[in-house]
């Protein structure tokens, strides 16, 4: 059995990360779940929330935020297909709780039935994974 997986998370405009790790966390929709070397192949889709992988067994998680997407693990490679991802030590905190109390309140003003709220909840969600991953780089 191999010792890492191959991880690959793609965005519309770029590879963001491409490297060999030990283990993979990911917010799927059913929950967050791991993936070791040697996992059982799988597709699913990923909702918006923080990534962590380690480089080698014990070693300081890395963290990205993530939007909704999809991943793929299969023959000790994981890709996710994401609309966004960032690190989590290039999030402008700031610039995502702005994001967030915006959608809020735009979010207020929606009733369910409009069309809109879908997009403003989905922001939502995209700003609040950006602070979550922020403040698991801050620890």
């Amino acid at each position: 059995m191999a010792e890492t997986l191959t991880l690959e998370v793609v965005t519309p405009d770029r590879r963001v990360v491409q490297e060999e790790v030990a283990e993979v966390t990911a917010p799927g929709i059913l929950g967050e779940f791991g993936v070791l070397p040697g996992h059982v192949a799988f597709l699913t889709q990923v909702k918006p929330g923080v990534l962590t992988y380690r480089r080698s067994a014990g070693a300081t998680p890395v963290i990205l935020a993530v939007s909704e997407g999809f991943v793929e693990v299969a023959q000790d490679k994981v890709t996710l297909l994401v609309n966004s991802s960032e690190p989590a030590d290039e999030i402008d905190r700031a610039r995502a709780e702005a994001a967030r109390d915006r959608a809020s309140e735009k979010l207020k003003a929606l009733s369910p039935e409009d069309q809109a709220s879908a997009d403003v909840q989905a922001a939502l969600y995209r700003a609040e994974a950006r602070l979550a991953a922020s403040a698991k780089e801050l620890h």
